[in-house]
């Protein structure tokens, strides 16, 4: 007998506008500022629903990565509001600079995260966090230490990816977090032959419920910020071998839910002139990485309509075109 296998989604590279959906709102901050300062100020927006002990997932790239947030800007912002928050990291699917723990920490040391200490969650093994409502599992294994966290902060680059298409907060967490060994393969190849064989909407899918599981483990002490900075059509683990960053920077956001922060950051991408946002684009659908989006609406995660509240000018409400209305092509 044939076992039953869900059937994917559709519609991964079509991008559905902001006026094209409904439902409630959610608030997404925004600054212009690409500094240490302007990382502060979106962030203190958003700091209320962490407290006890707080890890801070975030990508901390392969060896020499030249696109990965800048660590003086991490640092000063935990030294400054998050002191004693430790960053948190899982080995990879693939071979390279971070396949065992012992290479993940020489890249570590090589890349500098050397001021806080960092935990490589599935040092000790693996625990499966249930998933509610999917349709690819009932579980997910992730790293085992992250079961000792109180909140989790997402602390994401925005960027695209060869696999997802683009990499925001959902898959910071969704592969971010699951083991290497275990739970990648759940979300990468399952029973297929080859290691990178489920693609486009199936991928997307599974990603997605990988980070429903950390979401939900984390529900009510969890938040989200992403980084428009250096936006390669690559991620930060193809390391020095990532494609020239073509897309302009375009600023910072955070929420508290994380299928507004990825869809406005993805809006703010389509907002671009059409010579500045091709590239990204291209990558995006061409992978089915807006999946992502309407998976997380059918999953109940968040919402993807939103107010985008302007932190350089009050707290005031911008469309879109105001907030990319100034930004200049990207100077390597």
């Amino acid at each position: 007998m044939t076992a039953f296998r869900p059937t994917a989604g559709t519609g991964g590279d079509h991008y559905i506008a902001p006026q094209q959906r409904s439902g409630a709102k959610s608030v997404v901050y925004f600054t212009r500022d690409l500094s240490a300062q302007g990382l502060a100020k979106v962030f203190a927006r958003v700091k209320a629903p962490l407290s006890g002990k707080v890890a801070v997932k975030l990508h901390t790239g392969e060896q020499h990565g030249p696109n990965i947030i800048p660590r003086p800007w991490v640092r000063s912002l935990l030294e400054a509001q998050l002191p004693g928050a430790v960053i948190v990291e899982t080995n990879t699917f693939y071979e390279g600079d971070r396949y065992t723990t012992a290479q993940h920490r020489k890249t570590l040391e090589v890349n500098g995260w050397n001021f806080c200490p960092v935990d490589i969650l599935d040092e000790e093994g693996t625990l499966e966090f249930p998933v509610r409502g999917g349709k690819w599992f009932k579980g997910v294994h992730m790293g085992r230490n992250l079961a000792n966290y109180d909140s989790l902060f997402v602390l994401t680059h925005f960027k695209g990816h060869t696999c997802a298409g683009f990499g925001g907060s959902n898959k910071n967490i969704g592969i971010g977090c699951a083991d290497g060994r275990i739970g990648k393969k759940q979300i990468h190849q399952d029973d297929h032959p080859g290691q990178w064989d489920i693609v486009k909407e199936e991928f997307m899918e599974r990603m997605t419920e990988s980070a429903k599981a950390v979401a939900d483990h984390f529900a009510g002490h969890i938040t989200y910020v992403n980084v428009l900075r250096n936006m390669s059509v690559s991620c930060d683990c193809e390391g020095l071998a990532a494609e020239p960053v073509v897309t302009p920077n375009i600023g910072i956001l955070a929420s508290t839910d994380i299928l507004a922060i990825d869809q406005a950051s993805v809006d703010l991408v389509y907002a671009l002139k059409p010579q500045d946002r091709h590239a990204l684009v291209e990558r995006i659908e061409s992978r089915h990485g807006l999946r992502q989006l309407t998976y997380m609406k059918e999953l109940q995660m968040g919402n993807d309509c939103y107010s985008l509240l302007d932190t350089d000018h009050a707290d005031q409400e911008i469309s879109l075109q105001d907030a990319v209305r100034d930004v200049v092509p990207f100077e390597a």
